[in-house]
């Protein structure tokens, strides 16, 4: 099992950056495909990034391409998520998870992909 916790969110100017982290438990973080997703008042969970177990791969979604960056650092047991550019859309509770199952021709992007969830941290850009 893994335990995540996020950590990095706060108020930030439309136009400015973020790093997001979440530190993950256990031995095992090099098995874990690592994902994160926000999820904004009145909508549904939305998919932001992945990254593969080595950190070779990465997958991004189309609203935060070439701003966004997903990073890992197995031997911290930390993923990161580097967020510039940022944009009053980009408001959110971001949320990362980590998925046990490989996947031979894609990186996860659905929520009931990933197993385990951190608790969250809320990320406000202002106008």
């Amino acid at each position: 099992q893994v335990q995540l916790v996020e950590s990095g969110g706060g108020l930030v100017q439309a136009g400015g950056s973020l790093r997001l982290s979440c530190a993950a438990s256990g031995r095992t973080f090099s098995t874990y495909t690592m994902g994160w997703f926000r999820q904004a008042p009145g909508k549904e969970r939305e998919f932001v990034g992945a990254i593969s177990r080595t950190g070779g791969g990465t997958y991004y979604a189309d609203s935060v391409k070439d701003r966004f960056t997903i990073s890992r650092d197995n031997a911290k047991n930390t993923v990161y998520l580097q967020m510039n550019s940022l944009k009053p859309e980009d408001t959110a509770v971001y949320y990362c998870a980590a998925s046990s199952t490989y996947l031979i021709t894609r990186l996860q992007s659905r929520p009931n992909e990933y197993d385990y969830w951190g608790q969250g941290t809320q990320v406000t850009v202002s106008s």
